[in-house]
């Protein structure tokens, strides 16, 4: 039940005061938390409504503080709590349009990085062949043409397969330098 009151007491440092009763001009003590969060800090001779409810110590103290030409805060409602994101379903279904989002940018970004090596001469990466391992890749052509030139079986068939005028197939069946490096 709401009754009326004056505040007649307050200390603001500590957050705290008195109302008197308008019948009985009792006092009840009232806490600055009880209070509405409208920025408006209490002031002495204020008429307000409030609530009484025993206190921890259990004295009368004023609870649900209003001030006259307010409305109460609507209590919150489980239909308030699922406009506010907390359903379950739609903070699910707003992570899938945010996945979505992040891989969609994250696609258009890789083939716009793609392009652009491309454009600038450079081999895509998704373009080297299955064929060709990461040690095949320290070599090069620079002019050998020979078996005793090279230093392994995996150079000697990176150079007949990439360099032209090898000379390291004697048999020509695909195999190089077989007597000395790929027996």
């Amino acid at each position: 039940m709401r009754i009326h009151g004056t505040l007649t007491k307050w200390n603001d440092d500590r957050g705290f005061g008195f109302i008197a009763l308008s019948q009985s001009h009792e006092e009840v003590f009232v806490h600055i938390s009880t209070f509405p969060k409208d920025g408006i800090r209490p002031r002495i001779g204020e008429t307000i409504s409030f609530e009484i409810q025993p206190g921890p110590d259990g004295r009368k103290r004023a609870v649900r503080v209003m001030r006259p030409g307010t409305r109460a805060p609507a209590s919150r409602s489980h239909n308030d709590s699922t406009r506010h994101g907390r359903n379950p379903v739609r903070a699910a279904l707003a992570m899938l349009v945010i996945g979505a989002i992040g891989f969609a940018g994250y696609s258009f970004y890789t083939s716009r990085t793609n392009v652009s090596d491309e454009s600038a001469g450079a081999e895509p990466v998704f373009a080297i062949p299955q064929s060709v391992t990461p040690t095949t890749q320290q070599f090069k052509c620079d002019g050998r043409t020979h078996c005793s030139q090279m230093s392994s079986c995996d150079e000697a068939k990176y150079f007949l397969k990439h360099c032209p005028n090898t000379a390291m197939d004697g048999n020509n069946d695909g195999e190089p330098c077989e007597q000395q490096w790929c027996n």
